[in-house]
C-alpha cells in the first residue's frame, strides 16, 4: 500500500521539524508550508490525503485556508492545530470542512489516532463517490443528460463495449445527441488519451472527401501543394468519428472496407502503404437498410461498421427527460449570459411537454438559449418559449375509432369490486387486449396508448377528486408531466384543485 501523504502547514519552523521527525518515523510521506500560499501551491502539485493546518498563520486566516483547501481538493481531509482553545473557532473550522480540531502542544497519539479515522472517512468517501457514479439511474453520463429507460440502456451498452475495439454505429434523428454518445465511446475506453478524430461526411463535397480522409501528396491534384496526412492518419490509434456515414460517395466505400480489413491505406497520388490503428464510430441519421436499398451504402461496409449498434431515442420518445434537460440549458445559459434566471413557470412547463420536438435536443437546447436571453426575471414565461403551439387533442370520451367498434368494457359476470380485488396490473392489460376488436383490412388502428394515458390520468384525477399534486404522487409523475397530459387530453374540467 502506498504511503499517506501528509502536508503540515505552520510557520513556527521547530514545529514543523518536530511534526515531520514523529509523522516519517509513523511511516507518513510528509511535505511543509511555512505559510498558507505555499501550502496552497503545494497542494495543487500533490495528491495530499491529510492536511494538518495552523490556525494562525502569517498571509492566510486558517479559517479561509480551510475552505480554500476545501475547495481545491475536496478529498483532502484537514485536521486544525491552534494554541487557542476556543469551541466557536472549532465550530467555525468544521462548518469550513475541517474533519476536526486539537490544540497545542500536540498529543502524537491522540494525533495519529485523529490520522488513522481521517484516512477511513477518506477512503469511504471514495468509495461512496465510485457507488454512485455505478448506479443504474444516472441523470448524466459523459454530457449526456437524461435518466429515462431508454438512456439507461445507451449508458449500460456504452460501459459494456467501450473497453472493447468493435466498431459501433449510432443510429439517431439528427439533434438526438449521436455525437456525445460518439464522446463518450472514445472517452471510456483505452484510447481517451489518444486523438478523437471526426469528420462530417455530408459536410464535405465529395471531391474532397477522399483527400481528407486519406491524406495526399504534393502535386496529386491541382492545389496540392505539399503532402497532407488524412485524417485516418490523425486518428492512428485514437478513434475515428465518421458522421453522416450514408453520405460517403460509393465509390470511396471500398476503399475504407479495405482500410478496416487489412488496417493499411494509401494517400492520394501515393502508392506507399501506411499502417493504421484506429476504432472506427459512425453515425447516421437514416435508416441503413434503406440506405443499402437505396444503393447509398454498400452491404458489406454495413456489416463492417456494424459491430455494436446503439439507437438513439428521439426526444418525443423519451418525455422524461425534457424537464431534466430543460433545467439542464437553463442552468448553462443562464451562468454563460449572466442572467438572473432560476425556474421555468407552470405554464412554461405545460408549453415544452406539449411540443412534439421535431429538431429533438438541439432544438430544446436553442429554444432554452432564446428563453433566457428574452427572460428579465427569474421565472420563464411559455410566451419566451418560441414553439409552435399544438393543437388540443380528441377527450378521452370520444369513441376509440370507428362508430360500429365495440367499446373496452370490463365484462358484466366481474363485478368492479371483484376485478380491482382480484386482477393484477398484468391481468388488466390482458383483458384490455382481448377486448380491442381486430383491425380490419386497410383499417387504421387508434393508438392504444394515448387513449390509455388520458383515461389513466382521468381516473387518478376522480379518485383524488381534482386534486392534481394528489394524482402525480399516485401515478408517480411530476406534475408539470401531469399538466401536459391533463391538456393534451382536454381534462382541464376534471382537475381543478392545485
Amino acid at each position: 500500500m502506498p504511503k499517506a501523504r501528509i502536508l503540515a502547514i505552520d510557520d513556527d519552523t521547530n514545529v514543523l521539524d518536530l511534526m515531520q521527525f514523529h509523522l516519517r518515523k509513523q511511516g507518513f510521506e510528509i511535505l511543509t508550508a511555512q505559510g498558507g500560499e505555499e501550502g496552497l501551491n503545494l497542494l495543487a502539485e500533490n495528491q495530499v490525503d491529510v492536511a494538518l493546518t495552523d490556525l494562525r498563520l502569517p498571509d492566510i486566516d486558517g479559517i479561509e485556508l480551510v475552505g480554500r483547501f476545501k475547495e481545491a481538493s475536496p478529498e483532502t481531509e484537514i485536521i486544525v492545530i491552534t494554541g487557542y482553545s476556543s469551541v466557536i473557532k472549532a465550530v467555525e473550522a468544521t462548518k469550513a470542512g475541517a474533519f476536526y480540531f486539537v490544540e497545542k502542544p500536540v498529543n502524537y497519539d491522540e494525533l495519529f489516532v485523529l490520522i488513522d479515522k481521517a484516512l477511513e472517512r477518506r477512503e469511504q468517501n471514495s468509495e461512496i463517490k465510485n457507488l454512485r457514479g455505478k448506479l443504474s439511474d444516472r441523470s448524466s453520463y459523459y454530457n449526456i443528460i437524461g435518466s429515462s429507460k431508454a438512456m439507461q440502456n445507451i449508458y449500460e451498452i456504452i460501459d459494456s463495449v467501450a473497453e472493447s475495439e468493435a466498431n459501433v454505429l449510432i443510429i439517431g434523428e439528427s439533434g438526438t445527441g449521436k455525437e456525445l454518445v460518439a464522446n463518450a465511446v472514445h472517452y471510456k475506453s483505452p484510447r481517451a488519451k489518444k486523438p478523437f478524430v471526426k469528420i462530417n461526411c455530408a459536410a464535405l463535397p465529395k471531391e474532397l472527401i477522399e483527400s481528407e480522409l486519406f491524406g495526399h501528396t504534393k502535386g496529386a491534384f491541382t492545389g496540392a501543394m505539399k503532402d497532407k496526412i488524412g485524417l485516418i492518419g490523425q486518428a492512428n490509434g485514437g478513434s475515428l468519428l465518421m458522421d453522416e456515414i450514408g453520405e460517403m460517395p460509393l465509390e470511396l466505400q471500398p476503399k475504407l472496407l479495405r482500410v478496416l480489413q487489412e488496417r493499411v491505406y494509401t494517400s492520394l497520388g501515393s502508392d506507399k502503404q501506411h499502417e493504421v490503428n484506429f476504432r472506427l464510430i459512425c453515425a447516421t441519421n437514416r435508416n441503413p437498410l434503406e440506405s443499402i436499398r437505396d444503393g447509398l451504402l454498400r452491404e458489406d461496409l454495413y456489416y463492417r461498421i456494424n459491430t455494436i449498434e446503439i439507437q438513439v431515442p428521439p426526444l418525443r420518445e423519451r418525455e422524461e427527460d425534457i424537464q431534466r434537460l430543460a433545467e439542464h440549458f437553463l442552468r448553462m445559459f443562464a451562468d454563460k449570459y449572466t442572467r438572473p434566471v432560476q425556474t421555468l413557470s407552470q405554464e412554461a412547463y405545460e408549453k415544452l411537454f406539449t411540443h412534439s420536438w421535431p429538431g429533438n435536443v438541439r432544438e430544446l437546447q436553442n429554444v432554452m438559449e432564446r428563453a433566457v436571453l428574452m427572460t428579465k426575471g427569474e421565472a420563464i414565461s411559455a410566451e419566451a418559449l418560441p414553439l409552435t403551439s399544438i393543437g388540443p387533442k380528441p377527450a378521452v370520451d370520444q369513441p376509440l375509432a370507428n362508430e360500429n367498434r365495440s367499446p373496452i368494457v370490463i365484462p358484466e359476470d366481474k363485478p368492479r369490486e371483484k376485478v380491482n380485488r382480484d386482477l393484477n396490473f398484468d391481468d388488466l392489460c390482458r383483458l384490455l387486449v382481448s377486448k380491442l376488436p381486430p383491425p380490419g383490412p386497410e383499417d387504421d388502428q387508434p393508438n392504444i396508448f394515448e387513449r390509455l394515458e388520458g383515461g389513466i390520468v382521468q381516473a387518478a384525477l376522480e379518485r383524488t377528486k381534482g386534486n392534481k399534486q394528489a394524482a402525480a404522487n399516485l401515478l408517480g409523475l411530476y406534475r408539470p408531466r401531469l399538466y401536459s397530459i391533463i391538456k393534451k387530453h382536454n381534462l382541464a374540467e376534471s382537475a381543478t384543485i392545485d
